[in-house]
């Protein structure tokens, strides 16, 4: 188990790293969003073709008085929280390579790998052969 020790404010902590990451995990598994969508758009075929977020302006609009019975509307109390944005589930920062020289700018304990989409079939075999070597993660591993 790794354990960081550092002083903050003249008060030294003790962190477990792996204990973090176990709490991250939770709290990226118990975030949950309401799927935001448009007013009306359970009345009318032209807005349930095209399922999108639109504002709701109107002045007398029962959504953006938020009504009991309306849909909910976006607003900041719905963002995540800053300590998990945009982490992959797995509490680690998704990174996108190009090239295997690319892989020894990170660090396996706090990323996981994404393939470009750019990348050949041989290249790709080549840096997650390599990524694998070097104990990262690999997201989108070639089925081949």
């Amino acid at each position: 188990m790794m354990v960081y020790t550092y002083i903050r404010r003249n008060i030294w902590i003790e962190v477990n790293i792996m204990e973090l990451r176990r709490r991250l995990i939770e709290l990226i598994k118990r975030k949950k969003k309401p799927e935001f969508l448009r007013h009306l758009w359970w009345k009318f075929a032209k807005f349930r073709n095209n399922l999108r977020w639109v504002r709701p302006k109107g002045k007398d609009n029962k959504m953006r008085l938020k009504l009991k019975g309306y849909p909910p509307v976006v607003s900041v109390g719905y963002r995540t929280p800053n300590i998990i944005r945009g982490l992959h589930p797995t509490a680690l920062k998704p990174v996108v390579v190009h090239n295997v020289d690319e892989l020894k700018k990170y660090n396996p304990h706090e990323v996981i790998v994404y393939v470009g989409r750019t990348v050949g079939l041989r290249k790709r075999l080549e840096i997650v052969k390599k990524a694998q070597e070097l104990g990262f993660k690999v997201a989108n591993e070639v089925i081949a």
